[in-house]
């Protein structure tokens, strides 16, 4: 994580990453881009490449650059717990909520279908049957 942040945290670098997102870039076109150095534009795409932001495919005699986001999950749920450090707190509340009501309708299903299955109102040894008197 702390070296996709300190990839990150130069504003080329972070600017590289937008023009990849939109679609895969030569080398040459994205230094094209820039006021500074080719060398300068080199050294910043290594750094990408080596905090696993970037990957790089030769084409020809073109090296293309392709993003890589993978690696900003793990920074982005640590700036998520920065950002709002009770986060945690609100998903272990609504995973209880969910737990207790998951047990309340287990408990109300069983009680339910127990109290379906067993008469009260009818006393032990008689038949619930209807009453028929015979004709005789």
């Amino acid at each position: 994580m702390d070296e996709v942040a300190g990839a990150i945290a130069d504003p080329v670098r972070r600017e590289i990453l937008l023009m990849l997102r939109d679609e895969p870039l030569a080398a040459g076109q994205i230094a094209d881009r820039f006021a500074i150095s080719r060398p300068a534009v080199s050294r910043h795409l290594r750094v990408l490449r080596e905090a696993g932001l970037v990957r790089d495919s030769v084409d020809g005699r073109r090296r293309v650059y392709t993003i890589d986001t993978a690696p900003l999950s793990e920074l982005a749920g640590w700036l998520e717990l920065v950002r709002s450090p009770d986060a945690w707190s609100r998903r272990f509340d609504a995973l209880e909520t969910e737990v207790y009501r998951t047990r309340r309708e287990r408990r109300d299903t069983t009680h339910r279908e127990h109290r379906d299955t067993t008469r009260h109102d009818v006393p032990p040894g008689t038949s619930d049957a209807p009453f028929h008197e015979e004709s005789a």
